[in-house]
């Protein structure tokens, strides 16, 4: 379980396993905060395979609590295009530097949360899911490479989900189907290129009562935030989220 490690990175660790549950269940946007953060308790290639374990175990107790709220049509448009992106990006892996990588990711998704936002002013809160095709292609296939190469898909998927308009019960349900699935899906890349081990599923089994607590207040959270202010609270954190990758 890594004894090695300092008693603040343990702490850290504890508080990104918090952050997952409660991103998980409650608050989406604030999962974007994790994988920066675990970056400083494990190097960036070891805590890629780590978080994943903990991604899925937050997912199971959100598709639990929010499972009759998913959106299957959305979620039949992305996931065999996200499958495919994890294909690409468990290719891509190594030869495409992190940093790179990140400032590609958040220009696009600042560009992708402005054309969210102009979608929906233009819409005047009717759904604006029907015809989106073309976003779910981009978007799926972008999801499937950045999550296979950083856990860094929260934010794609928090924009195509904001672009649908989706109520905060069906953005729950449908964005803990999408992540329980790929999450599962990159499982056999993840192994085979050796970035989970028995000694990082020691440290997530550790992790794991902060995932289950995080759950929870997740679920309490979400209770008591009122639909549009959950709509901005989403929308604020990605865009800081997309900031915080050019630095």
């Amino acid at each position: 379980m890594r004894p090695e490690l300092a008693a603040w990175q343990w702490a850290l660790a504890a508080a990104c396993g918090l952050l997952v549950g409660v991103s998980k269940t409650g608050v989406p946007g604030v999962g974007t905060l994790v994988v920066p953060l675990f970056i400083m308790v494990l190097p960036a290639r070891a805590s890629t395979g780590a978080l994943l374990p903990l991604l899925i175990l937050g997912d199971l107790f959100a598709v639990a609590w929010y499972r009759r709220h998913a959106v299957w049509s959305h979620l039949l448009r992305l996931l065999p295009l996200a499958g495919a992106g994890v294909v690409l990006g468990f290719f891509a892996m190594g030869r495409i530097g992190d940093r790179e990588l990140k400032y590609v990711l958040g220009a696009l998704v600042l560009v992708l949360q402005a054309l969210s936002l102009w979608r929906s002013a233009r819409s005047r809160g009717e759904p604006t899911g029907a015809g989106a095709w073309w976003l779910a292609a981009a978007l799926g296939v972008l999801a499937g490479v950045t999550t296979m190469m950083a856990n860094a898909a929260g934010p794609i998927m928090l924009v195509y989900l904001l672009t649908m308009q989706l109520p905060k019960n069906e953005f729950l349900g449908t964005s803990a189907w999408f992540f329980l699935c790929i999450n599962l899906f990159k499982v056999p890349f993840s192994a085979f290129l050796g970035l989970i081990t028995p000694s990082s599923l020691l440290f997530d089994l550790a992790l794991s009562p902060a995932v289950v607590a995080g759950a929870f207040v997740g679920v309490f959270l979400a209770r008591r935030i009122p639909e549009r202010v959950f709509g901005l609270i989403v929308q604020v954190l990605t865009a800081a989220a997309a900031a915080k990758l050019f630095f």
